[in-house]
C-alpha cells in the first residue's frame, strides 16, 4: 500500500511538471523576446531589424505610437535608451501562427544622463513566419 501511494504521489507530481513546462513554440517566444530586450538595451540595430515586422505598431504607454522604423530610429539616436531593462512575470500565450506576451517592463530609462526608474506593463503580439522566425508585429505599454 505504502508503495502505490508513493507512486502514486509521484506521479502526480511530475504530472504537474510536465503540464507546467513550456512548450517549443513558447520557448521560441520566450528567446525572441528576450533578443527584442537585449538589443534594446545594447542598441543593437541588425538585431531590432530582424526581429521587427515590416509592418509593426509599436504603442509607449504615452499613447505615442511608431511604426518599424521611428522604433529603431529612436533605439539607434538614443531618444529611447536604457540603464537596465527587464522583463517580468511573462506570460505567453499561443494561437496558431500568433503568440500573445503579457509582461511587466522594469527599466532604469536615460533621458540625457538622468536616469529614470519605469514600471509599466506590456503586451507584445509575434507572429511565426512561413521560415518559422517570430516576429513582433504588435506591442503595447500601458501603466498599471
Amino acid at each position: 500500500m505504502k508503495k502505490a501511494t508513493l507512486v502514486i504521489s509521484f506521479l502526480c507530481l511530475f504530472s504537474g511538471y510536465v503540464a507546467a513546462a513550456a512548450s517549443p513554440a513558447e520557448q521560441e517566444v520566450a528567446q525572441a523576446v528576450d533578443h527584442l530586450t537585449q538589443a534594446m538595451l545594447h542598441k543593437d540595430i541588425p538585431q531590432l531589424q530582424a526581429l521587427a515586422a515590416e509592418n509593426l505598431t509599436y504603442g509607449h504607454s504615452s499613447g505615442k505610437i511608431q511604426d518599424k522604423k521611428a522604433f529603431i530610429a529612436d533605439i539607434e539616436t538614443g531618444k529611447s535608451a536604457f540603464k537596465t531593462l527587464e522583463m517580468k512575470d511573462q506570460q505567453i500565450t499561443l494561437s496558431g501562427d500568433v503568440a500573445l506576451v503579457r509582461h511587466h517592463f522594469s527599466a532604469q530609462a536615460l533621458k540625457g544622463t538622468e536616469v529614470v526608474p519605469t514600471e509599466i506593463e506590456n503586451f507584445q503580439i509575434w507572429q511565426k513566419q512561413k521560415n518559422g522566425k517570430w516576429l513582433l508585429i504588435g506591442r503595447q505599454a500601458f501603466r498599471f
